[in-house]
């Protein structure tokens, strides 16, 4: 079966593609390269251009006849959508539409959409689960919502099928040491604490520490790179057998903070992450957790992988990373 991976060059997607290849499906990259990385895409072709381009995505969906479509290409940081929320809208929704109308024309049935817990918003109880109401605070989060919406009409009108799945915080990377982070600028916790202990980084910023939580810092769920890739297969898998179109929460069900993931990264490291107080950052919820009961449920998925292990692979990455840059 042909699976075409849109954003496939960047980090959850190609660790999906790769979870993909693994379980025999035949990997098709598509990626503009504007964040994703040519030497990421290692299982299956990759078919540079953007999905803005309808004549680009009408001749590969022609040539190369897909059956199933898994859409990672979006722009995905909170605080730029609030600088950038036209790129935003442009990318995640008019990109996305573009895509769907591709997939009616070409008669292509299956999609798995990369959407994300900031649709929530500040949720009203915690642990999030899916039938709790969208109310996004950021533009990033609102472009998914809308993505959203326009998954569920394309789905009644054109008898498209769909899972969208809402993560929470994607973290660590490959354990055989072969994919991980890397985003300039990075925006991420768990590798800037960990490029912080290994002296790659003066500082780590905290933004915000008068949150209402346990520590006043941020409370999120992490949940590992490989999980993430792992659920992606499980909903294209029930997809093709007929399960129902569908939203899924992704998460570990545990919320850490950012003082507990400082000191979890000094432990294992064995090193001290100097940290610098910040204001808060526009469009963060206190605390964010997943139920991810309805995935256990339908697409029989549970995550694998403990903090310390999402801990372990992404120091294990870094590590291999700045022993490259010095050869």
């Amino acid at each position: 079966m042909r699976v075409l991976i849109t954003g496939g060059a960047g980090y959850i997607g190609s660790h999906t593609a790769k979870a993909l290849a693994a379980a025999g499906f035949d990997v098709f990259v598509v990626d503009n390269l504007s964040t994703g990385h040519r030497w990421a895409v290692r299982w299956g072709p990759l078919l540079e251009g953007d999905l803005a381009d309808r004549a680009f995505l009408s001749n590969i969906f022609g040539k190369h006849r897909f059956e199933a479509v898994i859409h990672f290409a979006a722009l995905a940081l909170v605080a730029e959508s609030f600088q950038k929320p036209s790129a935003y809208f442009h990318n995640n929704v008019t990109n996305t539409l573009n895509l769907l109308d591709c997939m009616v024309e070409h008669g292509v049935p299956i999609i798995v959409f990369s959407s994300s817990c900031s649709t929530y918003g500040i949720p009203d109880a915690l642990p999030v689960t899916e039938d709790q109401p969208q109310r996004p605070i950021c533009p990033y989060g609102e472009s998914k919502l809308a993505a959203e919406r326009a998954l569920y009409w394309y789905g009644k009108i054109y008898s498209r099928r769909w899972a969208a799945l809402r993560y929470f915080n994607a973290a660590g990377a490959d354990p055989d040491g072969e994919l991980g982070e890397v985003h300039d600028p990075e925006t991420h916790l768990i590798p800037i604490a960990i490029q912080t202990a290994l002296g790659f980084r003066d500082h780590l910023d905290v933004l915000g520490h008068d949150h209402i939580t346990t520590d006043g810092t941020a409370v999120r769920d992490y949940i590992h790179v490989c999980d993430l890739a792992k659920a992606h297969l499980d909903s294209l898998e029930y997809l093709l057998a007929g399960g129902e179109s569908s939203a899924f929460n992704l998460g570990s069900g545990r919320g850490q903070s950012v003082q507990e993931i400082i000191h979890a990264v000094e432990r294992l490291t064995g090193r001290p992450v100097r940290v610098r107080k910040c204001g808060r950052r526009p469009g963060d919820p206190p605390e964010l957790v997943a139920d991810a009961t309805r995935a256990a449920a339908f697409l029989r998925w549970r995550p694998q992988y403990s903090l310390d292990a999402i801990i372990q692979t992404a120091l294990k990455w870094e590590q291999a990373r700045n022993l490259a840059a010095q050869l």
